[in-house]
């Protein structure tokens, strides 16, 4: 680069959350390392904060990021939110005057609020990277109920915010080629250029590499998890509710006990085991077949390493046209081949173009059946699965996809 560029990377999620750890710092990481020189502003939540501050400090400091870091609070709700927006503009413009910034990089649609504004008021580039449909997600994931005449307004504001957004945005992040294109569809957005990338969640494949793992490593945590060499695992990664179908994964293990008597699941997640065994138990699956354990991230590629098969299904609904699921990624970069469901981002997509799995479209007996009968009979590449994680997924092509966007914003 001619010059340094100064960036300012806003987001709303904290880092010293896993999210933060995951689909954060490894890109900013790799852009500052390119020569961009990147503040990160980012609301953290206390307890999460005190306990790992001193990882997120030590990763920044390697990396040469400024990490600027505000309190987050979580209540009285929706007063609690327009608190933080303030601080977090109040922060930002402060730390404009004393870094002049080319681009303010917005993770979402809340921290785009204080970009939108610095756009206008500074002549920022606003770069939007919307990480989904995020209004239609609270709605559909629960959390906004539109009865609610208080949860309909804020739905109303966030969607009118949304169009400012794409139509005044320098340029977007997708997560998908599904969203791209719904985007594009839109009567409102039609005959205008909106300059959309996609990206989605990046895996690092450096940490997810069957390669670093030991059959000693793989024999140990089948002791301790009591699975035999020669007992199935269909195993599943990551929290549970909202989005993902635990009735229909369970239903669809069930079908895989019918045939694989001595079939396991695996639930690597910290949410309590009694939610997903008390469902077991309602679906008349026997406990013993049901192995539940918690995972720092470094040990995620492990506990994945001795699954035969992966899967995840997720609420087919319009939001989800917009959603990467990071799980995808790690778990092809594993080379285990995937079972889940159509009509969530470019899922499908992927399974298909890279023969990583197989996807269903209904949830029925009947599609359960055709679809284990096709996993067991199929003869996967785990190397060519692992391929299509580092095509697709892989966090270097996500770095420079997103450095091509810097250096588009910073002429």
């Amino acid at each position: 680069m001619p010059e340094q560029v100064n960036v300012l990377y806003i987001s709303y999620d904290g880092m010293t959350d896993p999210l933060g750890q995951s689909q954060v710092l490894p890109y900013l990481c790799g852009l500052a390392a390119k020569g961009y020189s990147i503040t990160l502003l980012s609301c953290e939540k206390p307890a999460r904060f005190s306990q790992n501050k001193g990882i997120i400090q030590d990763i920044c400091k390697q990396a040469g990021i400024n990490w600027q870091p505000v309190s987050y609070t979580s209540s009285p709700p929706v007063l609690s939110t327009i608190k933080d927006i303030r601080a977090i503009k109040r922060k930002a413009y402060s730390l404009h005057k004393q870094h002049n910034y080319k681009i303010v990089h917005c993770r979402s649609y809340i921290s785009a609020m204080v970009g939108l504004d610095m756009k206008h008021d500074l002549g920022i580039k606003f770069l939007f990277d919307m990480r989904g449909f995020w209004a239609d997600e609270r709605v559909e994931g629960g959390l906004w109920n539109l009865s609610n005449p208080l949860y309909n307004t804020i739905y109303k504001y966030f969607k009118k915010k949304e169009k400012q957004y794409f139509e005044q945005a320098d340029h977007i992040i997708s997560l998908t080629h599904l969203g791209k294109e719904e985007i594009h569809s839109w009567d409102s957005l039609k005959g205008q250029p909106v300059p959309i990338t996609v990206i989605p969640c990046c895996v690092d494949t450096k940490l997810f590499d069957p390669l670093t793992i030991t059959s000693q490593q793989k024999d140990a945590l089948r002791a301790e998890l009591n699975i035999s060499v020669s007992e199935p695992v269909l195993g599943y990664v990551g929290s549970i509710g909202t989005w993902y179908m635990l009735d229909e994964m369970l239903e669809c293990f069930k079908q895989l006990k019918m045939k694989q008597a001595n079939a396991k699941m695996l639930f690597v997640t910290t949410e309590p085991a009694e939610m997903v065994l008390s469902k077991a138990r309602s679906f008349d699956i026997d406990e013993n077949s049901i192995v539940i354990r918690p995972a720092a991230r470094k040990e995620v590629p492990l506990y994945i390493s001795v699954m035969n098969y992966s899967i995840f299904f997720i609420k087919p609904c319009f939001s989800k046209k917009a959603s990467s699921p990071t799980k995808q990624g790690e778990i092809m970069a594993m080379g285990i081949p995937i079972l889940c469901n159509t009509g969530v981002g470019d899922t499908g997509f992927v399974v298909q173009k890279y023969q990583s799995g197989v996807d269903i479209d209904n949830f029925t007996e009947e599609s359960y059946q055709a679809a284990l009968q096709e996993l067991s009979s199929k003869q996967f590449s785990p190397a060519g699965i692992r391929q299509g994680a580092i095509d697709f997924y892989g966090l270097q092509k996500g770095i420079e996809n997103y450095a091509a966007v810097y250096k588009l914003l910073s002429m």
